[in-house]
């Protein structure tokens, strides 16, 4: 059975008085895997929702296949369910089409083929066998099995309830639901937030063999590389958003290109309108006959001043009429791309022989073991390993928000701690952004360090209430507020999740300089890639072995 498209045109979705999406058209044929490309707030999720149907557009429209598959950034399941009933309800498509194969060949088999309404069956019984076949359903369970087990969750026992997973788990419970689903397309919003390198390959695997058409956003560079055939820019461009061909390192090549281009454009035209404001504004007050005649111009003077008063007056003329002509099409202005601005991200402690914080012999059952660590004044530390080895429970541990059943915490006096979480939750979702900024920092911190001074969020969001803003925007908040008054001691989580490439490339840079202490946990590839400080890799919490990377 042939994949359907998934098509939208002309999508329009306002928000809070901003126009998010503007004429938005996609086309996702089966077989292409496009790439959500832009800052946060530029509609990748907004557009996703729409696609989805979870979300209405104001104007324009979608068209898409009835069994459309969507991975939230949040969990869609409530917290009571099991991992079972998810299965279950992953499923449930597969079973079905057996269910009616076996009914149909039976209606087959008891319907001679001379009888009028043989013919019916016999149509029915094949187009639920191509869309079988399409499902592999008769694989469905053993690939279900795989797919947990690519995931990470092979060993979960299945009457466990979502909410008593962490939020990786439950991140990976719902890509995996949807993988062993195989709908006809698939809409993906951050898939690789919380998996590791080997659920990453695997999950690239599996999406690049899907039939069907797929749609993504997505912040993990190495993903787009591996996964996409086409990628669509949101960020703000001269004609709107543009569709690449190929890869994010493709993109990437012909995206600075074309930044270059339009700056180059605008700044040639600011040049031009300059120039011909001053010709139509300035050069007829500078008019040849109002000088004084010298002897030798007295027979001619007339007619020559003519002359000159004549084509003045064509190039005032001309210069106007250009002048209006390329205001009303100029290009415009290129709007400057967020830079990550804050100052040191961790604040200078009192350097001397004990540590600012160490750990011996913790234990957390099922979660963390760990037979010791010291954290100095300066350290810059890693922490890598697979899901579910703990890295989230250390920095928890670390920041003194988790109380260890076993071991000792010792921490330097008077120690200052951040923490960046995973999930990002603020108590006032009606407050503005600039209100909760203030509020949390105080009125003197937030005059001395404003918000938009970070580059972390737009001054155009400041007035937005919290509870309005994106994932990663909100992400982005609780990062501001730490940087804003530094600790002695930053704890990040997965602080690259939800940050433009380009902006985790600025974080990176940030986090190797300064003073303080740095603990960061990251599945990031890149980052990982380019750290030079230590490093200590967790294995699962019923191996108390660890192995550091100085």
């Amino acid at each position: 059975m042939p994949q359907p498209a998934l098509l939208a045109h002309d999508l329009v979705r306002v928000l809070d008085g901003r126009r998010v999406l503007d004429g938005a058209c996609l086309t996702a044929s089966p077989g292409h895997r496009i790439g959500l490309i832009g800052e946060n707030g530029v509609g990748k999720s907004t557009l996703l929702r729409i696609l989805a149907g979870v979300d209405e557009p104001d104007s324009g429209g979608v068209t898409r296949p009835a069994d459309l598959g969507f991975l939230h950034q949040e969990m869609p399941f409530e917290a009571g369910t099991t991992i079972a009933a998810v299965l279950d309800e992953a499923l449930r498509e597969a079973r079905e089409d057996l269910a009616e194969l076996d009914r149909l060949g039976g209606e087959l088999a008891r319907v001679p083929e001379d009888a009028p309404g043989h013919q019916a069956v016999l149509d029915a019984y094949g187009k639920r066998l191509e869309q079988a076949q399409d499902r592999e359903a008769w694989d469905a369970d053993r690939r279900a099995a795989l797919v947990l087990d690519g995931l990470g969750l092979g060993a979960v026992d299945h009457d466990r309830t979502l909410g008593s997973l962490s939020g990786g788990q439950r991140g990976r419970l719902a890509l995996a639901a949807l993988l062993v689903r195989r709908p006809s397309a698939l809409l993906l919003d951050e898939p690789t937030n919380h998996l590791d390198d080997g659920a990453a390959a695997f999950v690239e695997e599996q999406v690049r063999s899907l039939p069907g058409a797929v749609v993504l956003a997505s912040h993990d560079r190495a993903f787009l590389d591996a996964v996409c055939t086409d990628l669509i820019d949101l960020d703000p461009a001269v004609d709107g958003p543009v569709r690449y061909g190929g890869n994010y390192s493709a993109y990437l090549s012909q995206k600075h290109a074309e930044r270059e281009r339009w700056e180059r454009r605008y700044a040639e035209e600011q040049q031009e309108l300059e120039e011909l404001r001053t010709s139509a504004g300035v050069t007829a007050h500078r008019v040849a006959p109002d000088r004084g005649r010298t002897d030798n111009e007295k027979m001619g003077y007339g007619h020559r001043a003519g002359r000159v008063q004549a084509s003045v007056s064509r190039r005032v003329r001309d210069a106007t009429r250009r002048l209006d002509e390329l205001q009303r099409v100029q290009v415009a202005e290129p709007p400057r791309p967020l830079r990550f601005a804050a100052g040191d991200l961790a604040a200078r402690a009192e350097e001397g022989p004990q540590p600012l914080i160490a750990l011996h012999g913790v234990r957390v059952p099922g979660r963390l073991a760990l037979d010791g660590l010291e954290v100095a004044a300066t350290d810059r530390l890693l922490v890598t390993g697979g899901n579910g080895t703990g890295k989230s429970t250390l920095l928890a541990v670390l920041a003194g928000r988790l109380t260890v059943t076993t071991g000792e915490v010792r921490r330097h006096r008077l120690l200052s701690v951040g923490l960046l979480t995973q999930d990002t939750v603020f108590e006032r979702p009606e407050r503005t952004v600039r209100d909760t900024y203030e509020a949390a920092l105080g009125a003197a911190r937030a005059e001395k360090v404003p918000l938009v001074s970070l580059g972390l969020l737009h001054e155009a969001d400041l007035d937005r209430p919290v509870g309005r803003l994106s994932v990663g925007q909100r992400r982005r908040l609780a990062l501001a507020l730490l940087v804003a008054r530094p600790p002695q001691l930053l704890l990040l989580d997965e602080p690259t999740n939800h940050l433009s490439p380009r902006l985790c490339d600025e974080l990176e840079d940030a986090l190797a300089t300064g003073p303080g202490a740095i603990v960061v946990a990251s599945h990031d590839r890149r980052l990982r890639q380019r750290w030079t400080g230590r490093e200590i890799r967790l294995v699962t919490a019923h191996d108390p072995g660890r192995r550091a990377t100085p």
